[in-house]
């Protein structure tokens, strides 16, 4: 859908944000059906499950390595990475750790995408729980 906005705005950035917008909603969905205080793992299937009804791609727990000086170190795990375009970082606390915002950036930098969400499935209004990252 075209607003006007949209009209002044590259086709890749209305895609993206468009995304962003169902992913958004697809967490909602979760929320409004889970409430706040369940383990993350829990959060993490249903949004798959979610997803997987809505007709949205996704890698759960995909592994991303780091570089150090010339050396690749794996060990990381990436949540969520959806459509291959933005990675998902979740949490369900009563507050995000400030860590998390570092570690989502992290993510961005070490895969090359550029779109991140934070959400924290803790939150009494879910909507209060998300942030998103840009790089």
């Amino acid at each position: 859908m075209l607003t006007p906005d949209s009209i002044h705005q590259p086709a890749d950035v209305v895609q993206i944000n468009a995304l962003t917008e169902r992913i958004i909603g697809a967490a909602i969905e979760v929320h409004k059906s889970l409430g706040p205080g369940l383990l993350e793992s829990i959060y993490e299937e249903a949004l798959c499950h979610e997803f997987t009804l809505i007709g949205v791609s996704f890698e759960q727990q995909k592994p991303v390595s780091m570089i150090y000086k010339d050396k690749v170190i794996k060990g990381q795990l990436l949540d969520l990475v959806v459509e291959n375009q933005i990675i998902l970082e979740l949490k369900s606390l009563s507050r995000t750790p400030e860590i998390s915002q570092a570690q989502i950036l992290s993510y961005l930098r070490a895969t090359g995408l550029k779109k991140g969400l934070l959400i924290n499935f803790g939150f009494p209004r879910l909507v209060d729980g998300i942030q998103r990252f840009s790089l």
